[in-house]
Order: C-alpha cells, then sequence, then structure tokens
C-alpha cells in the first residue's frame, strides 16, 4: 500500500463493493483513501441473449437513421457498438450516430459518447427517465423517429409512451442483460459480515445489486445486514431501492450520480475533504 492510501482518510475501513468492471474503478478509487475494498460479486452484465434483434436494429440506424438516440446507460452503447463491430458495419453505425440527435440520461453515456469523439446534444435536466421524459417534453417532438436505448428488467412504458403521446415514433433496443453470479456463497458471506457489523460501509450503484440481495437472503437476515451497515448510493433510485429492503442510506452525492461524486461524498461522510482527483 502507498504512503498515501496508509495515511488516508479512509484508512482502517472496510468498504464492500459490487464487483464488475466498471466498479473496480471505484474500487482503486476508495483504497488510494485508505480503504480494504471488499469486493463483492452482485451482478454481471452480458450480452443480449439473442443478438439478432440488436443487430437488425443497428441495420435499420444505419440505413435510415433516425432524428434522435436517446442514451439512457453508457453500458448500452458500449455493448451496442460490438454487436456492430461484430456484425461489421461498426464504421456505418459510428457515421449515423454522428448525424442524428444525441440525448442522454446521465454522465455515463456522455462520458462513453466523448470517448468515441462525439458529444450530448441534449442531456437531461435530472439523470433519470423522469428527466429525460420531463426535457423532451419542451421540444417538438411530432413526426420525429427516435432510437431508445433500454437498459435490463426495465422496459421503460413510461418513456416509450411519453414520446408517442408527443407525436415521435419511438424504435427501442435493448443491447445487454444483467446474469447474476453464480457465486452466491460469496454474497451470502457478505451479508454475514455486514450482519456482524464488520463492514464500515457498503456502496451500492444500480438497483439490480440492491435486487439480488434480496433474492439471495431471507428478508429478516437482509434488513438486519443493512441496518448494521453504513449504505451509500450512487443515486435516489438506488437509495429508494434499499429503503425497500429494509435499509437506510446516509451517503448520497447531492447530485451528478455517479462515481466521483461517490467518493467524494464518501470522504465528507468520513470527515475528510473532497479529493480533485477523485
Amino acid at each position: 500500500m502507498s504512503e498515501v492510501a496508509a495515511g488516508g482518510a479512509l484508512a482502517g475501513k472496510r468498504v464492500m463493493v459490487p464487483e464488475t468492471r466498471e466498479l473496480e474503478v471505484l474500487a482503486r478509487m476508495l483504497e488510494r483513501h485508505g480503504a480494504e475494498a471488499l469486493r463483492c460479486p452482485l451482478v454481471a452484465i452480458i450480452d443480449a441473449p439473442d443478438p439478432a434483434p440488436v443487430e437488425a436494429w443497428l441495420r435499420r440506424f444505419v440505413a435510415t437513421p433516425p432524428d434522435d438516440l436517446i442514451l439512457l446507460t453508457g453500458e448500452g452503447l458500449s455493448r451496442l457498438l460490438g454487436v456492430a463491430q461484430r456484425a461489421g458495419i461498426e464504421a456505418e453505425f459510428r457515421a449515423a450516430l454522428a448525424g442524428v440527435r444525441r440525448i442522454t440520461r446521465g454522465p455515463k453515456p456522455q462520458a462513453r459518447l466523448r470517448s468515441i469523439g462525439l458529444g450530448s446534444d441534449l442531456a437531461a435536466a435530472e439523470p433519470t427517465t423522469a428527466g429525460v421524459i420531463a426535457t423532451l417534453a419542451a421540444q417538438p417532438m411530432r413526426g420525429r423517429r427516435v432510437g431508445v436505448q433500454l437498459y435490463p428488467d426495465n422496459p421503460n412504458h413510461a418513456l416509450l409512451e411519453a414520446l408517442r403521446g408527443a407525436g415521435a415514433e419511438p424504435d427501442p433496443v435493448l443491447p445487454y442483460a444483467y446474469a447474476s453470479r453464480e457465486d452466491d456463497a460469496r454474497v451470502l458471506a457478505m451479508l454475514e459480515e455486514m450482519a456482524a457489523g464488520r463492514i464500515d460501509l457498503a456502496v451500492f450503484t444500480s438497483t439490480p445489486q440492491v435486487r439480488r440481495l434480496s433474492a439471495l437472503a431471507p428478508p429478516e437476515r437482509l434488513r438486519e445486514a443493512l441496518a448494521q451497515t453504513r449504505l451509500a448510493a450512487v443515486g435516489p433510485l438506488v437509495g429508494e431501492a434499499l429503503q425497500a429492503a429494509g435499509g437506510r442510506v446516509s451517503v448520497m452525492p447531492a447530485e451528478s450520480f455517479h462515481m466521483k461524486p461517490m467518493v467524494n461524498a464518501i470522504l465528507s461522510a468520513m470527515g475528510a475533504a473532497p479529493d480533485a482527483r477523485a
């Protein structure tokens, strides 16, 4: 451990971090401040089990580009690019993508667009589906064709119906799925550590993580584990899921619900100054 980490604001703190590729970045941020990051395999992200509908959507997008594309998650754009690459139409998809109005729900799709040299033309006032709907309510949408990138476990009827109600023609695509990791024993062992009060902080960044715990643990045991552990949520939707499961969120960014503000909210809760690098 580096000298900075050894004397960091989180030195000696045991922090549970859900284990996925992107959340490894969060774990390293916390470790830089001295925390012992305990990686727990709650949810895995996989490509859509049947790629045919995704490829068909991409070919429609390339052949007759829509007026708008709504990107709800950064992962969604990454998966679309992956399917396009495997189908041999990535260059065509990127060219079409550059010509449509790109509407984003939050910072992650914005960052993914920037990584391929594009930007967001219209960002939701709030990084939620309701925020997207409210933002589009002020836009003339009648007659516009709109690609809509969905995410698993949420068919997002509210957004699709709002578009249809405004006279637009939505064309949704679901490019990835959630797959629970097989290592249930590790998850249950982490819950026991939480229930015993041996975890200083548990960090949650998506509602599927909370659902995984609810599916594995008896309700009373889950409530006990959540009650014995300080909980951090990346945003209000995750916070509501934790509360519904019996927990009480004590750490949440005031705005900008993504990784860097989350780390600074954790540091603030621990009585430390924000980190400009976080």
